[in-house]
């Protein structure tokens, strides 16, 4: 199928963002003339990821509800109806045969207009507890894209594709060593290897856990690469001023995450759906320590969904400094239980993600176009 025009809307974070590029990048291998537009949520960090990746994004000034402060919400209902006249003029212009949404509350408006425009519409649900703007779409959607078993729960049984979540590309084609992967981190091939990583921003539990246990680091017999977040990043190194530990590597950010993965014995890490999906597809033995400050508290149900089937480790947020690294370094010394949960998340990855809803949306953009005939 020659020059589909696809619309893929939502964002706000890493974890909706990378896998809207992998599927739109897979369209673009199947059908390289394709035209695919972003909507996104101005001022979030789609607005420059989108287009350093070579794709083309209009903003719109939507913003998610405040549950706090409810007077606030006046504001954001102002801004969800201005939105949703401004992607209904997007949709007469750009005229796109099939529209994505990815979750978050910026695909909300785009997704809605489309559906009331008679557009075919495509969600992509990356947690095992559905988002809030997706179970709102998914009674007009075409089709739910899925990560996890038992969605049925949440979304129309016959409109559900397991297909797991796309994630990025340049990690499953990576070809680093683990030794050469941990000499890239300044570090010791012979020593057991911990990863820590809290997102792109951050994780203040990870952080102040590791702060914490500052001492016990000291005589343990491993060594770790510790992604402290480009938020905390000043903090940490307030923190750590006059504190040498030869065995750990501090950085605000990691951009070489395929070399981070392969050089960890021992993953730390929020319970995110992308994050999670990765793990899987490389088969990393991982502690997760769930976001409390997330809507549904979904990435408790993401590590429980894992957990349960003996693929991950967990510890509450509220435990962690207590816990932690003393489970981290319990684990990273144990070949068994490592051996196991590599053995266990490895069954849980669905591989062919990004081609598989790829797949879908080009078959949703053809039957539209043969109903246009």
């Amino acid at each position: 199928m020659n020059n589909v025009r696809l619309i893929i809307s939502g964002g706000g974070t890493g974890g909706h963002i990378f896998p809207a590029l992998s599927i739109a990048n897979a369209v673009k291998a199947k059908c390289p003339e394709a035209e695919i537009l972003f909507v996104g949520a101005e001022n979030r960090m789609e607005m420059q990821r989108v287009p350093a990746a070579g794709y083309r994004i209009i903003g719109l000034p939507v913003s998610g509800f405040d549950r706090k402060n409810l007077l606030k919400n006046i504001a954001v209902l102002w801004r969800l109806m201005k939105s949703r006249r401004m992607a209904r003029r997007i949709i007469r212009d750009f005229r796109p045969e099939v529209a994505v949404g990815v979750g978050g509350y910026a695909s909300g408006p785009t997704l809605k207009e489309a559906s009331n425009m008679g557009i075919p519409t495509l969600l992509q649900e990356q947690n095992s507890y559905a988002g809030v703007t997706n179970k709102l779409l998914a009674s007009k959607a075409s089709r739910i894209c899925v990560a996890y078993d038992g969605m049925e729960r949440f979304f129309p049984k016959d409109k559900i594709i397991l297909t797991g979540n796309p994630v990025r590309q340049n990690l499953l084609d990576s070809t680093i060593s683990h030794e050469e992967a941990v000499r890239t981190f300044g570090l010791d091939p012979a020593k057991r290897t911990i990863l820590i990583v809290g997102g792109s921003l951050g994780a203040r539990t990870l952080n102040e856990s590791m702060l914490q246990a500052w001492d016990t680091l000291k005589e343990a017999d491993v060594q770790c690469i510790w992604q402290t977040g480009k938020y905390y990043s000043a903090q940490i190194a307030e923190a750590l001023k006059g504190r040498e530990l030869p065995n750990v590597h501090v950085c605000d950010f990691i951009a070489n995450m395929d070399a981070a993965y392969a050089a960890a014995d021992l993953v730390i890490s929020r319970a995110g759906a992308g994050s999670i999906s990765e793990f899987c597809l490389l088969g990393k033995a991982v502690i997760l320590v769930p976001s409390p400050n997330v809507a549904e508290d979904h990435q408790t149900k993401n590590a429980l969904a894992l957990v349960d089937k003996g693929a991950a480790l967990y510890v509450k947020d509220a435990e962690a400094t207590a816990q932690l690294v003393p489970l981290a370094l319990k684990t990273v010394a144990d070949e068994t239980t490592l051996q196991s949960l590599r053995t266990h998340i490895l069954t849980l990855a669905h591989h062919h993600s990004a081609e598989v809803i790829a797949d879908e949306v080009l078959a949703l953009a053809a039957a539209y176009r043969k109903r246009g005939k």
